[in-house]
């Protein structure tokens, strides 16, 4: 069931919508490119690789994400400068430490 679709340029669009795949239902936001149908000539949108499945159980993680990003803007738009929430910070700092160990892995291979 499509839900929304965002314009996103001339030739594409963001379209959220949930779908069903091997009996779970999902929340599907993916790019559309703008296309013909060869055999009615009709405009119709197709499905790109560029987007994400989610699981429908995750929606209030989803739904709490874009509601702190709404509060990110309505904080910067006020000259406020938002805050790095706690576990995002922590993701961030996960990350950092997994990139580093990472490249001092490569490194010591290279050698």
């Amino acid at each position: 069931m499509i839900i929304s679709d965002i314009q996103r340029n001339s030739s594409e669009i963001i379209r959220v919508e949930v779908s069903e795949f091997k009996g779970k239902e999902l929340i599907n936001i993916r790019i559309w490119y703008s296309s013909i149908d060869q055999s009615t000539g009709n405009h119709v949108y197709k499905p790109t690789q560029k987007g994400f499945a989610l699981n429908i159980e995750k929606f209030g993680e989803l739904k709490e994400a874009v509601e702190r990003l709404e509060q990110f803007i309505n904080d910067r738009n006020l000259g406020i400068q938002p805050e790095q929430f706690e576990e995002a910070a922590y993701a961030d700092a996960e990350t950092e430490n997994i990139i580093e160990e990472e490249y001092e892995e490569n490194k010591n291979e290279k050698r």
